[in-house]
């Protein structure tokens, strides 16, 4: 997985493998999810947007799927 950069009020870091679209999302609270089947257009949008966690919560969350992270 590489790291990608964000700057955002509740999320630490973002990692993403292109190979699998695996997801890695650690949050400021020290949690963190997981996801697969993410294309990368998702993830660049993400990290360009205006405000990082409002787009993991409107575009993300609830529209792949989850692992245990």
């Amino acid at each position: 997985m590489e790291e990608l950069s964000v700057e955002s009020k509740i999320i630490k870091s973002v990692y993403f493998s292109q190979e699998d679209g695996r997801l890695r999302i650690c949050f400021k609270n020290g949690e963190e999810r997981l996801f697969e089947g993410v294309p990368s257009s998702e993830v660049h949008a993400m990290t360009v947007a205006p405000s990082p966690g409002h787009y993991y919560l409107d575009r993300i969350r609830t529209r792949f799927r989850r692992l245990a992270a």
